[in-house]
């Protein structure tokens, strides 16, 4: 990783964040930061963990290495974090499975994407997909649940998203329609995704996600093609997946090139490989095809503002071209009409958080 000579309060954070996740946490005696970090220092360890969607996971190992210490001051704070946010996410659960059974009870497909990939961590929104018609959902939602329809942004009529926010649940529901991408370009993840979903079971609620491909696809999308950052999450997530055996890598690589993104996918998945190495020693086991097909790896990734960055010129830039490129071959003209919007939207977002301080309404 790229990473500076003096790194930054927040960058000793996520280093710290990073061993604990990634296999280092049994060497307790080696971490001497943690049994002398401060409260300060743990809200703000906590702050990031947050952000990153990996405060249960984070603060779990964080309470063992303070329990086999004996350490019952700092054991007694990670316990707390913990209780707020398992509370937090109980709550969160619980709508999404009443929201998920309203909209089946309808007949109406539906499949939870990335909310629950970060499991037993949460998201801060709750994400869903489904290719109904989005007046039936819009419908639904507020018959159902009192739900009012946030402002929508330009990217969000592009994408063909909505935002819910229902009384009583903290977190917002976006509901992604019959589309996906942050133009809404990709029409051939979303027409095959609920059909290649499978069940898990989060406690006694059955929820249908993605399939490990499409989960990775999509994670490529939002990481690679959108916010050009990892979450800490991310990385943990696809590396679990990915050590799992659930990838099926041929599968993979049709579905990516089907959709114009398999360079992006390969790229991304040797990123989080070159991550994990950098804290394990190892990284994970990809085909020799996804590393020699990737554009970059993590060498390119840098910290800054509490997320993992991917630059975007001229790395990021080059996979949305070939993204573009692969659209009007295939002669999917549509697609390439919305997708070729996205810089206009980047710039319009940037101009706008430099006027107002805030990019609302355009990204």
């Amino acid at each position: 990783m790229n990473m500076s000579a003096a790194p930054s309060t927040a960058q000793a954070s996520m280093g710290l964040l990073s061993r604990l996740l990634l296999g280092h946490s049994q060497a307790a005696a080696q971490m001497p930061e943690l049994y002398r970090m401060n409260r300060a220092q743990f809200d703000e360890l906590v702050s990031l963990a947050e952000l990153n969607h990996v405060i249960v996971r984070g603060m779990e190992t964080f309470l063992e290495i303070a329990r086999n210490r004996d350490d019952r001051e700092r054991a007694q704070w990670a316990e707390t974090a913990l209780c707020a946010e398992r509370s937090r996410i109980h709550t969160a659960v619980s709508y999404l499975y009443e929201i998920c059974a309203a909209l089946e009870k309808e007949g109406h497909n539906v499949a939870v994407i990335k909310s629950l990939d970060h499991w037993p961590d949460l998201g801060s929104d709750l994400d869903l997909y489904t290719n109904a018609d989005p007046r039936e959902i819009v419908r639904i939602m507020r018959l159902a649940f009192g739900a009012e329809i946030a402002p929508r942004s330009w990217g969000d009529r592009l994408a063909n998203k909505w935002n819910f926010l229902v009384p009583g649940l903290p977190e917002a529901v976006e509901i992604h329609m019959g589309r996906l991408g942050q133009t809404g370009e990709q029409l051939v993840i979303a027409s095959r995704l609920v059909r290649r979903t499978r069940v898990i079971a989060i406690g006694e609620q059955l929820f249908r996600v993605p399939s490990a491909s499409d989960r990775i696809m999509i994670s490529t999308l939002q990481r690679m093609y959108r916010h050009f950052y990892f979450r800490l999450c991310d990385i943990v997530d696809s590396a679990s997946l990915a050590e799992s055996g659930a990838i099926d890598y041929d599968d993979l690589r049709a579905a990516a090139t089907d959709a114009g993104i398999w360079e992006g996918v390969a790229t991304y998945l040797v990123i989080v490989s070159d991550y994990v190495q950098s804290y394990r020693g190892t990284g994970i086991q990809l085909p020799p095809f996804v590393v020699e097909e990737a554009r970059f790896g993590g060498a390119e990734i840098y910290f800054s503002k509490d997320f993992l960055r991917v630059p975007i010129m001229p790395q990021s830039a080059k996979l949305y071209g070939a993204q573009l490129a692969g659209l009007m071959r295939r002669r999917e003209f549509p697609s390439g009409a919305r997708l070729s919007l996205l810089p206009w939207l980047a710039t319009a977002a940037v101009v706008g958080q430099k006027i107002t301080g805030s990019d609302k309404g355009i990204w």
